[in-house]
């Protein structure tokens, strides 16, 4: 009943925000289908395919998102010390909730509601949102699992240090940290649900109920920050690549004029960050 009360939730809020938009009545509901699963795999062939075809640019985001990564891996230890130790004082309704929106079956119950609704209501604007919603949770979701067994990096949980790697084998859960699956799902749908929106305060509610995925990982010892760090940045990237893509296919776009998403590494007294302007 809860996941239920989400999902009606997201899709009543995409809804209202896209009552702008125009209903197509002509067109059959099952051509409608059929166009849109088209598109969610060509979205994900067209992200799989970017790397190939990356400038400058592009070439400086990766650099970025690495150095990124390699900061947060030396502070893999005290974070993950800090985040156990905190762990018995976070309300369980929260823990809870990290990890139910994360997970596999959640996110597609979700993102296939959310495009479920736009197709038997012929709204444009939410089939969109359910095509880039479900293609970028499964580009992302595929490539970590990919990744996931390729690097066979240990959990916090599982007593091992963050250098320890078995890689090449899926067989144990205990060498799949490296990313975290729930923080990509969950960033995911919230910057593609965010991506709607102009209001700073509104997009913040929604990357801070995506956030709380993330940052659980990090107290359930099933991640170390820099599995996070990475998640998050493929998840962004995930997002985006798509989202041009359907620009093309779709006569809905969402904020056209800020397509561009710059990273920014900030030191200071006491301070690493890795900053995110959209």
């Amino acid at each position: 009943m809860k996941k239920l009360s989400i999902l009606l939730v997201i899709s009543f809020g995409i809804f209202v925000h896209g009552q702008d938009t125009t209903f197509d009545t002509s067109e059959s509901r099952w051509s409608m289908f059929k166009y849109d699963m088209k598109n969610v795999f060509g979205g994900m062939g067209h992200a799989y395919s970017r790397p190939f075809h990356w400038k400058g640019d592009q070439w400086g985001d990766f650099g970025v998102t690495m150095i990124g990564t390699g900061v947060a891996y030396f502070f893999d230890d005290p974070v993950y010390n800090y985040a156990d130790g905190i762990k018995e004082d976070i309300p369980q309704i929260i823990r809870d909730y990290g990890f139910e929106y994360g997970s596999p079956a959640n996110n597609y119950m979700i993102t296939g509601g959310v495009y479920a609704v736009g197709l038997i209501a012929k709204n444009k604007k939410l089939r969109r949102t359910g095509v880039l919603l479900i293609s970028s949770a499964s580009t992302a979701g595929l490539l970590q699992q990919i990744m996931k067994s390729a690097f066979g990096r240990a959990r916090p949980l599982s007593g091992r240090s963050k250098d320890t790697f078995n890689p090449l084998w899926a067989g144990d859960k205990d060498f799949h940290s490296f990313p975290s699956g729930h923080a990509i799902l969950a960033m995911t749908n919230a910057h593609a649900i965010a991506k709607q929106f102009r209001n700073g305060w509104v997009k913040g509610g929604i990357y801070t109920l995506g956030a709380i995925p993330a940052i659980s990982r990090l107290w359930e010892g099933k991640h170390w920050l820099s599995d996070v760090v990475l998640s998050v940045a493929i998840s962004f990237f995930t997002v985006e690549s798509i989202d041009r893509y359907l620009d093309k296919k779709y006569d809905e776009k969402y904020n056209a004029s800020q397509k561009r998403v710059s990273w920014n590494l900030n030191f200071g007294p006491g301070t690493v960050g890795l900053q995110m302007q959209f």
